[in-house]
């Protein structure tokens, strides 16, 4: 067995673990929640209500990492960043940038194909008010090394200050020379650590894009720069 179909095989056994977790009673009772009694404009959906695993190339180039699925996105579709807005700019700005193929990500059996790129979160499970707690975070942690001791990317995208912190943590734990004091961050910013080179970007939240705090222009710029590297 080559050592790529090693990696996608153990990507999958990944992807089961994270799928079963219910190490976090407030998480699960949320999002089972959330699947149970759901949003009126999808009332007729099957909502997924599990954690989320990563989705894209099982060998990446650029890994992006965000906070956590939401309630009426992920968590009802099952791919992470799928049915929702801050999806819909991120793989907009992904197919931009030549990692995606399609611009939308809709639903899990959409055709939707990333080359290149992969896209995970810190928290793969929908927390009340989007607000996962450090503990929440730091129990995910795990998922989040194995996915990049398999995937080993060699840029990092971190989607807000969240993702950025639970990123450096987890490098630091697996032995990588994260920088202290911990590098701040910052959109657009970008600290090497070994041989990964760390970048922030403002998350693709509506509060971001609805207030213009993130345009498409800030959000292709940093793709860029990922794809620079």
């Amino acid at each position: 067995m080559t050592s790529k179909r090693l990696s996608k095989d153990l990507l999958g056994e990944l992807d089961a673990e994270i799928e079963a977790c219910r190490a976090c009673p407030r998480l699960v009772a949320w999002r089972e929640h959330v699947a149970q009694t759901k949003r009126a404009a999808f009332s007729r959906d099957e909502y997924w209500g599990k954690p989320v695993p990563g989705f894209g190339d099982p060998h990446p180039q650029v890994l992006i990492v965000g906070l956590a699925p939401a309630a009426h996105g992920a968590n009802r579709t099952g791919r992470v960043f799928t049915g929702d807005r801050s999806g819909d700019w991120l793989f907009s700005a992904l197919h931009r940038a030549g990692f995606a193929q399609q611009a939308t990500s809709m639903s899990r059996d959409d055709g939707q194909r990333l080359v290149g790129a992969r896209v995970t979160a810190a928290v793969r499970c929908a927390p009340p008010e989007n607000k996962p707690t450090t503990n929440e975070r730091d129990e995910c942690s795990g998922f989040l090394a194995r996915e990049l001791t398999l995937t080993k990317p060699r840029v990092i995208i971190a989607l807000g200050g969240f993702a950025w912190i639970a990123v450096l943590r987890v490098l630091r734990e697996m032995g990588y020379p994260v920088p202290r004091p911990r590098p701040r961050f910052g959109h657009s910013t970008e600290v090497v650590i070994g041989d990964v080179t760390l970048i922030g970007c403002y998350h693709p939240s509506q509060q971001n894009t609805f207030t213009g705090r993130l345009t498409e222009a800030m959000l292709d710029d940093v793709m860029a720069k990922a794809r620079a590297h």
